[in-house]
């Protein structure tokens, strides 16, 4: 589906004004560092701005920063993750604290990658979650 214009523009501002775990993200997935993957950052689609989006995987991955966890923002990415996935697209979520903890990002990366790895058993999209890992 495509994008209506002002997403377009929001996409751009949202592309110089990157979150912190964002730009340690954006970092590993650029230019084909991970598995010669591409992604985009601050993809849109439809009405909504994706953080990173890899098409050939059709993946769609999200950083949860603290507010995700607010039972309004929950049931917003609810909605939001089903029109995603209604579209075709896999959705991949990870908490942003899991980023920036230099072991998590190492399992962040593997977790993007595997979910990004064709899988010839499984054609429908289905939700795909990150391991969440909290340090204590």
């Amino acid at each position: 589906m495509r994008a209506k214009a002002l997403s377009f523009k929001r996409a751009r501002r949202l592309r110089r004004e990157m979150s912190l775990p964002e730009v340690i993200l954006w970092d590993g997935l650029r230019k084909g560092r991970l598995r010669a993957l591409r992604f985009r950052r601050q993809h849109p689609i439809g009405a909504y701005i994706l953080d990173f989006y890899c098409a050939s995987s059709r993946l769609a991955v999200e950083i949860d920063g603290a507010g995700h966890g607010h039972p309004t923002q929950a049931d917003h990415d609810k909605v939001r993750d089903r029109w995603i996935e209604s579209q075709g697209l896999r959705v991949f979520r990870v908490p942003a604290a899991t980023v920036l903890d230099e072991e998590g990002l190492a399992d962040v990366l593997a977790d993007i990658e595997a979910a990004a790895a064709p899988s010839p058993a499984s054609r429908s999209p289905s939700p795909v979650r990150g391991r969440g890992r909290t340090k204590t």
